[in-house]
């Protein structure tokens, strides 16, 4: 059954409120991870933060996504409407198959739970106890932390699946504030508990999210709401949980989900090896110190601002869009043409929009990352590989845009053929980046992980590429979206002059040279950016309008309502 305009417009809306509330939710936590970062230099040791932030953290990042991304995805993939006559019927039933699917997570994750802690504590080097102590006590808290956690991921399906798109915002933003506060109060009240101080405030983190989701829940089917509404399958709390007392007839899961989340799996591994490689590097190789892991741990973090706060979210939220409104292994001949259509305009300007802010970040990023680094860190950052690696990392963001918004449409559409040959190329692309970092880094040190992820993302931009470029050869009546790839020449022109321009201001005035002339360095760069942001207003009218459609539309707006 084709969608309407008017369905197509609201899964649109709801994807791009989304990814505005993604996007301040992501800015919040960069923001207080930069402050914290920056506060928390002052106070511990660079080698503790290498191993909170490097070790313990990817330890943690590890469990979760391996645990529950390929559910997730699967999940959030579009289905076929059922029949009008058994609607709610089917709908119960195929929910009460996802709610049992999506609790598999939870012993897959205690799988590897166990796993990855016992790999952390024994396998792995461990850091000095003198220096850093209480590390398996951290590493066991730490993996105990990510498997709790899994027993809120199917109400966060739920929650993505029916567009509470404030959820996710206020239950991640407020567990993040709490773990800030409580990492800073430990850490300057008592400064010699070390990696105890984190542990707490991890703990801190996971109970604040499970309690926010499973409150809001809670509320929301035992008031009205739930009720009023007939498209939220659930009306009992029991509901939330595995259902076991099903019919002989009636499968305990879905079978073609079951299918999807596997092929995922196999995906999701290769995946997390591409997005967390140099991590693993870092923590299976040894091949950096962990005061070193440290401060390439707080650049990264100071380059991958703009790709979480930006990119990430958009990806997250129009992956929803693509799925939801275009059918899994379909050519796109085969789509409905209304549907089709709609779909590739808003891919379009996706690409053009991203791709215009990545060229941004990287024009002006390049000679204002000495200055910013000095300003954050002093010369522990700015003096070293600390500049290069920034400005690699620029160049990083642009690939992180292009490769994030073309594998999100890939992935919305590749049917589960499509997806298990895909994993055996990811393979390839890890085994590659892997390789790449870990000679790179022995040659050239930490900028070689850099290097290496701007190579793996360019191997993954191809293959998209070449994949979409495919998708739409039959459909000859419609431009394709992949000339959003190109900005104008007006915009590159003036990005190209604008960069140049600051490289020279940085030669003359930054960042030795006085207050003065680092205020006259940043006001030429001012300068230059509302002179491009100019340039981008009048010449690219359609990606303008874009924005102002799916992002500042809603804003003005609500403000006009209240």
């Amino acid at each position: 059954m084709s969608k309407s305009n008017k369905d197509i417009n609201t899964v649109l809306a709801s994807a791009s409120k989304l990814a505005s509330y993604n996007m301040f939710l992501q800015l919040s936590f960069r923001v207080l991870t930069f402050i914290l970062n920056a506060f928390v230099l002052r106070h511990v040791t660079k080698e503790t933060l290498g191993v909170v932030n490097v070790r313990l953290l990817l330890l943690y990042s590890t469990i979760l996504f391996m645990s529950r991304e390929a559910f997730r995805r699967a999940c959030l993939s579009s289905r076929d409407d059922v029949a009008d006559g058994e609607k709610d019927i089917e709908k119960n039933v195929k929910w009460k198959q996802t709610i049992n699917l999506l609790w598999c997570m939870v012993p897959v994750g205690v799988v590897w739970t166990i796993f990855l802690v016992y790999c952390w504590r024994n396998l792995f080097e461990n850091p000095d106890p003198a220096e850093i102590p209480h590390y398996p006590l951290a590493v066991v808290v730490f993996g105990c932390c990510a498997c709790l956690e899994l027993i809120a991921e199917p109400l966060w399906v739920l929650a993505q699946v029916f567009l509470f798109v404030k959820l996710k915002v206020v239950a991640e933003g407020l567990a993040i504030l709490i773990k800030c506060l409580v990492t800073v109060s430990l850490v300057v009240a008592y400064p010699h508990w070390g990696l105890v101080s984190f542990c707490i405030a991890q703990v801190s983190f996971s109970i604040t999210y499970i309690c926010a989701y499973y409150g809001y829940f809670i509320w929301f089917i035992k008031s009205k709401k739930s009720k009023q509404s007939d498209d939220f399958p659930l009306h009992d709390v029991n509901q939330l949980f595995p259902q076991l007392d099903s019919n002989k007839d009636e499968k305990l899961i879905d079978s073609s989900t079951a299918k999807l989340s596997l092929s995922f799996f196999k995906q999701s591994v290769l995946k997390q090896i591409l997005t967390e490689g140099e991590r693993y590097v870092m923590t299976i190789l040894n091949v950096l110190s962990f005061a070193d892991q440290g401060v390439y741990d707080v650049i990264n973090n100071l380059g991958s601002l703009a790709a979480r706060f930006i990119f990430l979210p958009i990806e997250e939220s129009f992956y929803l869009f693509f799925a939801k409104t275009l059918k899994r292994g379909a050519e796109a001949k085969q789509q409905p043409m209304e549907e089709i259509v709609a779909v590739t305009k808003v891919f379009g300007c996706l690409l053009r929009l991203v791709v215009i802010i990545g060229a941004v970040i990287l024009s002006f990023g390049v000679p204002y990352s000495h200055l910013l680094l000095d300003l954050y860190g002093g010369t522990t950052l700015s003096s070293g590989p600390g500049p290069m690696l920034l400005n690699w990392y620029c160049l990083y963001v642009l690939a992180i845009a292009i490769n994030g918004t073309t594998e999100c449409f890939v992935f919305a559409v590749m049917d589960q053929n499509d997806l298990d040959k895909y994993n055996k190329k990811m393979l390839l692309f890890s085994i590659l980046f892997l390789s790449c970092s870990y000679y790179l880094t022995k040659a050239i040190g930490s900028v070689g992980f850099i290097i290496a992820n701007c190579l793996n993302m360019i191997a993954r931009i191809l293959h998209s590429v070449f994949y979409i470029n495919r998708y739409y050869s039959s459909f000859q009546s419609i431009t394709s979206p992949l000339l959003g790839l190109i900005p104008g020449i007006p915009v590159i022109l003036t990005l190209c002059l604008s960069s140049i321009l600051c490289m020279v201001s940085q030669a003359f005035f930054c960042c030795s040279k006085g207050l003065l002339l680092r205020v006259l360095h940043v006001t030429i760069g001012a300068v230059c950016c509302i002179f491009t942001a100019a340039v981008i207003w009048f010449t690219e009218t359609d990606v303008v309008q874009f924005l102002k459609d799916q992002f500042l539309s809603k804003y003005f707006q609500k403000k006009k309502a209240e």
